[in-house]
């Protein structure tokens, strides 16, 4: 494949005009949009305006007359059809973490009579730190880890919640949720899925995969900046029974009311806890505008064709000098692609000098992602060429590409 057939697919591209949408440096081939997003235009002005107009000189009226109270609901609006949901059944604001804890107490006490957790091994570490300090705090929750391949045959009828990463945050391996989910309801059990790698890049459908519980964060494919609020998901189904083990007044039906007793809100509001982070809130309103029209297939389609693309490129120019670590099948694949080479940090920092921007994961990881909204065919191929120039001429393994630095 040469560079003018990845100008061609580009030409093709239906999402083409959405990179107008986002500030690219000049020079810079961002591949680092699972870990950060891209900054939209538009959002650094509504911050200014936030700040200026509506905390400077509203102050506390823009509650009210600045909508400030209504911007974890409007921020549900725009992101439920991304992840195949509607509003109602999303709730904004914490962090992925914090809202990881909420759901996954929930959902276990939706099964109180089982005493079994199960995850993957290599999941998410923060997702298996939080499954592990619940289960220290109820004391009678067995947090069960295991491989990916065992998962459908961990599933047995002690098991109380099935709690995944839909996609590997290392190798990019995508997990079948519809067949998972139904495998874990066959016995009983519910599912809690973390879409920080998936939201805004994936065909997502909450709804056609019968999903009970989900997670996600909105600094990464969707873009809404460094810090950006956290979201959480609870099915309708359970908007009833289901309870948060963080009562805040923002959950409460009627939090204005003042009212001596907790009273949960009808939907997944009664997830929310304290007052909504308004700058970054609206930060992340703002940035949603870029997927205005777009639909989750579309991401989808587009995720796949610069994957396949990287990996056939990586494939002819440097096969010999790194490994394709994730799954050359794209229905199994996300929107990343991690290359295994045994001095993988200091790949990851000369690729770095030379503007081509991802990060690493040890031990030895050079992990890429491929943000449908801005990334291009002909980038793919810009970056290959860097790639293969960089491992061509040992020019990688520099001192100064061997430093390590706080943030990898």
């Amino acid at each position: 494949m040469d560079r003018a057939a990845c100008v061609e697919r580009d030409l093709a591209d239906p999402l083409a005009d959405r990179r107008d949408a986002f500030v690219l440096p000049p020079g810079v081939l961002y591949l680092d949009g699972n870990s950060l997003g891209a900054l939209p235009h538009g959002v650094a002005a509504r911050l200014q305006a936030v700040v200026e107009q509506e905390w400077g000189n509203g102050l506390i009226r823009s509650w009210n007359d600045a909508g400030w109270v209504d911007l974890p609901a409007r921020v549900a609006q725009r992101l439920a059809p991304l992840v195949g949901a509607d509003a109602d059944e999303v709730a904004v604001g914490d962090s992925t973490s914090v809202d990881l804890f909420k759901v996954l107490a929930a959902a276990r006490t939706l099964r109180s009579d089982r005493r079994v957790l199960v995850t993957e091994q290599g999941n998410f570490p923060t997702d298996l730190y939080v499954a592990e300090g619940l289960a220290r705090l109820l004391g009678d929750v067995e947090v069960r880890s295991v491989a990916s391949a065992d998962l459908p045959a961990a599933l047995t009828p002690d098991v109380a919640v099935l709690l995944l990463t839909h996609v590997d945050y290392r190798n990019g391996r995508r997990h079948d949720a519809a067949a998972l989910t139904a495998a874990a309801h066959a016995v009983g059990a519910l599912t809690v899925w973390d879409l920080a790698h998936s939201a805004g890049a994936l065909d997502v459908d909450l709804h056609g995969w019968n999903a009970d519980f989900a997670v996600g964060c909105s600094y990464k494919y969707l873009n809404g900046g460094p810090g950006a609020p956290g979201w959480l998901y609870a099915a309708r189904r359970w908007h009833d029974t289901a309870s948060t083990p963080i009562q805040g007044w923002f959950g409460h039906a009627e939090p204005f009311a003042f009212g001596p007793g907790y009273v949960p809100a009808a939907d997944a509001r009664r997830f929310l806890a304290g007052t909504p982070h308004v700058l970054s809130t609206a930060a992340l309103e703002q940035a949603l505008h870029a997927f205005d029209g777009v639909k989750p297939s579309d991401l989808d389609a587009k995720a796949r064709s610069l994957t396949d693309t990287f990996v056939a490129l990586v494939d002819e120019r440097c096969g010999g000098e790194v490994e394709v670590a994730s799954p050359r099948d794209p229905a199994v694949r996300g929107a990343q692609v991690a290359l295994r080479h045994p001095r993988a940090y200091a790949l990851t920092q000369a690729l770095i000098g030379r503007g081509v921007i991802g990060d690493h994961r040890p031990p030895d990881l050079v992990r890429l992602g491929f943000a449908p909204l801005y990334v291009r065919h002909v980038d793919v191929y810009d970056a290959v060429e860097i790639l293969a120039d960089l491992l061509a001429t040992g020019a990688w393994d520099r001192p100064e590409f061997h430093r390590r630095r706080t943030v990898t």
